[in-house]
């Protein structure tokens, strides 16, 4: 089987990466169609073909504000020149479309030029978009329609995508996201910016955003000693007000961190903490558990499916007292931190391992590609 997994603005290069390579793996013939990753290098193509179609002039310009505005102009020709490359899928396979507006008719036939089925998938990393533009969400409800299936991480986003979007529940699918155990198996290089202590180290990490809590987990971290607590990423938002607020024993490491740097955190860290306001799955939870490290999660999105299997606790999103009471609980309990990241080590290998991922997604394209031709 030819698939296509696409990504043009390279927003997930570690997933696609993973998926691409489990997919081949497991027998498929995989071609990622991407873009070039602004921030760094990222895991060469491992029994799939990567292709730099997307935004070749744009990932030449070092400014992010008029890169991005490159980035706009050459959105509709760039898709126009994959809608030719798709001819030669059996399955295409969306992981991001940012120009919901008009993506929905730029996308592939859902027929090959034989007359041959060519399903067309979207996995709805984010069910609706964050912090979005006007009309974006409306555009991203209307987008789903175009679709013969829709993947999501969580039964907690299939329930949103039914209920709140009104996307037929015969097209929605729940597959895992997968443990990056990759990242887990590179080894360490040195980070001259790691932090040097001997105390225990509670770490919250990825790109620096208003829903994921971070005030939130400055307030209860206030009275919380004999720790610290590192924030590490980009931010994409004004931490100023943040930092004013940071108790003692608090880093900021407000920068992008490659994947090359990324085990130096992880196997420094005790605990991982997402207090996150919303979400359906995420990227970070998954490259803890592959670290096998215990977690430390809001109620929130998808998050308690991960808690229910023993490799994560959580606490009611939002309420910073319990989420002081579990840091300072799981701090003094190494015996707690232990089971939880033995449970970590368990699921990696079991249903979020990608092996079971590439089985499950091969499976939904072939039972795609079997139902009869739909205009």
């Amino acid at each position: 089987m030819r698939v296509h997994v696409v990504d043009p603005s390279a927003f997930t290069p570690p997933y696609d990466h993973a998926l691409c390579h489990a997919l081949a793996a497991a027998g498929a013939q995989v071609q990622l169609y991407t873009s070039r990753f602004a921030h760094g290098p990222v895991a060469p193509a491992d029994g799939y073909e990567r292709r730099e179609l997307f935004y070749r002039r744009a990932a030449r310009i070092p400014d992010a504000r008029a890169r991005r505005a490159v980035k706009l102009a050459e959105h509709v020709p760039d898709m126009l020149r994959y809608r030719r490359a798709a001819n030669d899928a059996d399955v295409v396979h969306f992981q991001w479309l940012a120009v919901q507006h008009v993506d929905g008719w730029l996308l592939p036939d859902r027929h090959a030029p034989g007359g041959a089925r060519r399903p067309l998938v979207l996995t709805a990393h984010d069910i609706l978009p964050r912090e979005a533009r006007p009309g974006q969400r409306s555009a991203q409800r209307r987008l789903y329609e175009r679709f013969d299936a829709v993947v999501v991480h969580s039964e907690h986003g299939r329930t949103r995508l039914i209920e709140e979007l009104g996307v037929e529940a015969r097209r929605v699918h729940v597959i895992p996201h997968g443990a990056f155990q990759h990242l887990a198996a590179a080894p360490a290089a040195p980070v001259e910016y790691l932090p040097d202590t001997n105390a225990p180290v509670v770490l919250c990490f990825g790109l620096m955003r208003p829903y994921k809590g971070i005030d939130l987990l400055l307030e209860a971290w206030r009275g919380i000693e004999g720790a610290e607590l590192w924030l590490v990423g980009m931010p994409r938002m004004d931490i100023s007000v943040l930092r004013e607020m940071a108790p003692g024993g608090v880093r900021f490491i407000p920068r992008f961190v490659t994947d090359a740097e990324l085990p130096a955190f992880f196997h420094r860290a005790d605990l991982v903490v997402l207090p996150y306001r919303e979400i359906d799955q995420s990227g970070v939870l998954f490259t803890a558990l592959a670290f096998g490290k215990p977690l430390l999660l809001s109620d929130v999105g998808g998050f308690p499916e991960v808690a229910a299997t023993g490799a994560a606790r959580t606490v009611p999103a939002g309420d910073a007292r319990a989420l002081h009471e579990a840091l300072d609980e799981l701090l003094g309990d190494p015996g707690a931190r232990s089971a939880l990241a033995e449970r970590a080590r368990v699921v990696v290998d079991g249903p979020y391992s990608w092996d079971e991922i590439a089985k499950r997604t091969l499976a939904l394209y072939e039972e795609l590609r079997g139902e009869d031709p739909r205009p």
